[in-house]
């Protein structure tokens, strides 16, 4: 077994790497520059979820299989099936029902990636307009 040092660490990092890649990809495509890299990773998100998910199961992570491992080795048990869930709960001490989280968890990344795909490759664009 690791250090508990280094596995305390190893799991702040991933709650702050992990929240932060959340919120990147409901809100990235806000600021134009980085757009694109929003694109990217809510894209790789998606593929994660839908592909990987095909032989690990729908929605899958890597970030949060990773994470889950680490917290198992600090002695967590009883992990709730979505890093969102987990969110909650660590983060503001909210237990929600797992079906409420999906549907929120999945309606928002639709959201930011229709939002993304209109900003990239449909909102007109200073000075390029045809007219």
């Amino acid at each position: 077994m690791l250090n508990l040092h280094i596995l305390q660490m190893a799991d702040y990092f991933f709650v702050l790497f992990h929240t932060c890649l959340i919120l990147f990809n409901l809100f990235g495509w806000l600021w134009k520059p980085l757009q694109k890299w929003q694109l990217l990773t809510i894209s790789l998100t998606f593929a994660s979820w839908l592909g990987l998910g095909i032989w690990y199961g729908l929605g899958y992570c890597p970030l949060t299989d990773w994470h889950w491992d680490i917290l198992r080795q600090m002695g967590e048990t009883n992990l709730p099936n979505s890093y969102i869930s987990y969110l909650f709960q660590r983060l503001l001490g909210l237990k929600l029902p797992d079906l409420w989280v999906d549907v929120l968890t999945v309606s928002m990344a639709i959201l930011a990636l229709a939002a993304s795909i209109w900003v990239n490759f449909f909102q007109k664009r200073k000075g390029n307009s045809i007219a």
